[in-house]
């Protein structure tokens, strides 16, 4: 083939321009492009690694950091995959103006975010939009080992058609036994019938699609209110969140000094706290993991409840004052949250709480 570039067994290195041989677009606004090194070195990396492009925009260079989405098991070329949002001018230049035959300064690859560095059996990955890309990364490399893997791939999106690589993780998960996909959307698109997962990822659905998720190490990569969101779930489950790793993918970091604190809100069996009911009179004090509808049985008041994890949205209370920890499962609407209102079967009190009850 006349376009393959020199033997060489040397490992590129970022002083060498890499050049753009493939642009492969995904979706509206999306697109893989693939680059090789022109002395042909080949490229050594962790999956899940990020490398960062000098992008020659009008008014001065910008620099760009972008997720591998290649694997290091196909060492010749490397890719990315990028994602336009709104405003952007690094990656909008990349989609209108980067085609085969230019040749970007890279610096790389570099990041913390793989999964090569922890001893495990099984894993679950979940992602949010371009999130996917480290993960795809991840998969491939375990897939062209040859050893069947043991992966729960969730990937959520807001339509079907906008779900990044489904094609090429299905024709994996069809050659091997152990790479199982779900596909999370916000609705399906307009004459296509989707009888896939819909809503927001939760907890039902993460212990329906990996019922073994306390034994498997979980990567999570996506926007960072999706990513709270799992971190919430997995918490509400009883995940042992030292197995629990993430990226941002507008973020990634390459040394553990960068990587941002996470300050969630986890209620302490051995914090107290104080729930009033105000219509009834009743003050009790509770431990933080106690829920506001368990603390009223306990001192005997009756709120009516159904599920009893956040679906059917029976228990549903005013909160007049304090704040709550609630997990839930798609039981109350964000209106409602706004308007005051609370599933009492999965809100843990954190500090002083009235309810009307």
């Amino acid at each position: 083939m006349k376009d393959l570039p020199p033997e060489s067994s040397s490992i590129w290195h970022q002083d060498e321009s890499l050049e753009c041989v493939s642009v492969i677009p995904e979706m509206p606004n999306t697109a893989t492009f693939t680059f090789r090194a022109p002395s042909g070195a080949l490229f050594d990396f962790r999956p899940g690694q990020f490398l960062t492009l000098e992008l020659p925009v009008p008014g001065g260079a910008v620099h760009r950091t972008y997720t591998i989405s290649s694997s290091p098991s196909r060492p010749r070329s490397i890719s990315i995959t990028v994602k336009a949002q709104k405003g952007s001018i690094g990656t909008r230049w990349m989609l209108d103006h980067l085609t085969p035959g230019t040749r970007l300064r890279v610096m790389g690859p570099a990041g913390l975010f793989t999964h090569t560095t922890v001893a495990a059996e099984k894993y679950l990955f979940i992602s949010a939009g371009s999130g996917i890309t480290p993960l795809m990364s991840m998969t491939t490399w375990m897939f062209d080992l040859g050893t069947e893997p043991d992966i729960v791939f969730v990937s959520c999106a807001r339509r079907p058609s906008e779900i990044i690589f489904r094609q090429r993780l299905e024709h994996m998960a069809s050659r091997v036994p152990g790479l199982d996909l779900h596909w999370v959307v916000e609705a399906p698109d307009r004459y296509a019938p989707w009888t896939g997962y819909r809503g927001q990822i939760n907890q039902l659905m993460l212990g329906l699609m990996a019922p073994d998720y306390l034994e498997r190490e979980v990567f999570c990569c996506g926007p960072d209110p999706f990513m709270q969101a799992v971190r919430e779930a997995l918490q509400g489950l009883g995940f042992d969140m030292d197995h629990y790793h993430q990226e941002n993918f507008q973020a990634p970091v390459a040394v553990p000094a960068d990587a941002p604190p996470i300050d969630d809100v986890v209620p302490d069996e051995d914090i107290r706290a104080e729930v009033t009911f105000a219509l009834s009179g009743v003050t009790a004090k509770v431990a933080e993991t106690d829920t506001i509808l368990a603390a009223a049985k306990a001192n005997g008041l009756n709120i009516p409840s159904g599920c009893t994890f956040g679906v059917c949205g029976t228990c549903k209370v005013r909160k007049t004052s304090g704040d709550v920890h609630m997990v839930h499962n798609g039981g109350i609407s964000d209106e409602d949250i706004t308007d005051g209102y609370i599933l009492a079967c999965c809100s843990n009190p954190i500090g002083p709480v009235t309810v009307e009850v």
